[in-house]
């Protein structure tokens, strides 16, 4: 009995002295946060209710324009690269351009029937850097407009004080994109009594701002997306959360459910014309899209009784 006991109390002092002699080496990496984020990029978005057009009894298109400076509209803005993989609205539509998954549509018309050719939207290369991989990634950029190039004339700076000509590249910076314009269908339909919206496309506004003075001299937009195509893609791009940093919101969700604030700067009228083509001043142009937008809750409101 005695040898049985001082065996196994020589056996706890080598495990012991092996423990003080071999610490444990740790292997993982350092996690950000208090428990493994897991990341679900096969998300589908929630399927629209099917619409027939019998039961369509009114129908009213409007065009809005997102001004991401805008408190409620920041989580579209930032942050301004990519970081911790959250990316900007700007980012997001570069990158499915990039891999193909999105297809960019021309500017001269919002109908969606006039795909950019593959050598006319890869103008030049542009680099950043992956925060996953920490990897230098190509892509390229989307059409001329996103890097144009400007002739100038310039002095050289030392006697004789000379001109000469030159070509200045303006390069692009998803910073620089500060408006989207959203085209959107609203409609009653009788067959479920509601009166419901539908996103039909998005266009970055850039804004265009002279290289050498730096002054903003308007804004450009860019191209035309659809959005149905693109859902499959902002249901996977997450997006800050202001009320739960617990629950990541989507970029779809964030359309889907309206949390962005907006002006209405075009709606269907006999002459296709935007509000600013027939009213100048612009205190009463932003009245006049309010007014659109009251007309349309006022609809709503006087289908029902009390």
């Amino acid at each position: 009995m005695l040898r049985k006991l001082v065996f196994i109390g020589l056996v706890c002092v080598t495990i012991a002295m092996q423990g003080f002699t071999q610490p444990p080496t740790n292997t993982q990496t350092p996690r950000d946060g208090a428990w493994d984020k897991m990341r679900h990029t096969e998300k589908r978005p929630i399927e629209y209710a099917p619409v027939r057009e019998a039961d369509v009894l009114w129908h009213k298109r409007v065009w809005r324009e997102i001004d991401v400076r805008e408190k409620m509209n920041q989580p579209l803005y930032f942050p301004p690269s990519p970081s911790g993989g959250m990316r900007n609205l700007m980012q997001v539509i570069l990158d499915g351009i990039a891999s193909g998954d999105i297809t960019p549509y021309s500017i001269d018309t919002d109908d969606f029937t006039m795909p950019f050719k593959v050598d006319e939207t890869i103008a030049r290369a542009y680099q950043y850097r992956s925060e996953e991989s920490r990897d230098s990634v190509m892509y390229y950029s989307l059409m001329k407009e996103l890097q144009p190039s400007e002739p100038r004339t310039l002095q050289r700076p030392t006697p004789p004080y000379e001109e000469y000509d030159t070509v200045i590249t303006i390069p692009f910076s998803t910073s620089e994109v500060y408006h989207f314009r959203i085209k959107e269908d609203w409609f009653f339909d009788a067959k479920r009594s509601v009166l419901e919206v539908r996103i039909l496309g998005i266009c970055p506004v850039r804004q265009n701002i002279d290289p050498i003075t730096g002054i903003v001299r308007g804004t450009t937009p860019l191209f035309w997306i659809y959005y149905p195509d693109v859902r499959d893609i902002f249901v996977n791009a997450p997006v800050y959360n202001r009320q739960n940093d617990a629950q990541r919101m989507s970029y779809d969700d964030l359309f889907i459910r309206r949390f962005f604030s907006s002006n209405i700067y075009k709606a269907s009228n006999v002459n296709d014309l935007r509000i600013s083509e027939y009213i100048t001043d612009e205190m009463e142009a932003l009245l006049e899209g309010e007014r659109i937008k009251e007309e349309i809750r006022n609809f709503e409101h006087d289908l029902w009784e009390y």
